[in-house]
């Protein structure tokens, strides 16, 4: 009797770290706006610059529907401002997208805005 009192303490202790461990996980991550107060739009390749990204972390992307979109591209998708067969495109106007570890890429699929700068390549840690 006594251990199986130990064992549910065991187990009650376990998912409670466990608890705390994914609260601290998800305490610890940030969330940026893309391209700051001007949101989505045009020349924001450079904003990621200076900007330290962990995974987990949140890009939100503000931007008129009616005039661009986001789309989650690989790294040739990113050079070639082109978006691969089965990419992700987001529409909403207020798109939050969750960082991979890694290389994380997004562009603008409507005509001439990624080659106008409307592309951000994020390293997530």
């Amino acid at each position: 009797m006594v251990q199986g009192r130990g064992s549910a303490m065991v187990a009650t202790v376990a998912v409670t770290l466990c608890l705390l461990l994914l609260h601290f996980d998800m305490a610890q991550a940030a969330t940026y706006t893309v391209g700051g107060p001007g949101g989505w739009t045009f020349n924001v390749s450079g904003w990621p610059k200076g900007k330290s990204f962990k995974a987990g972390d949140i890009l939100v992307f503000n931007y008129g529907t009616a005039a661009h979109n986001v789309v989650a591209v690989n790294k040739a998708g990113y050079s070639s401002c082109t978006s691969p067969r089965g990419a992700k495109v987001y529409t909403s106007g207020k798109d939050q997208i969750k960082l991979v570890k890694g290389q994380n890429f997004f562009i603008c699929s409507f005509a001439g805005h990624c080659q106008s700068g409307m592309k951000i390549a994020v390293n997530a840690v």
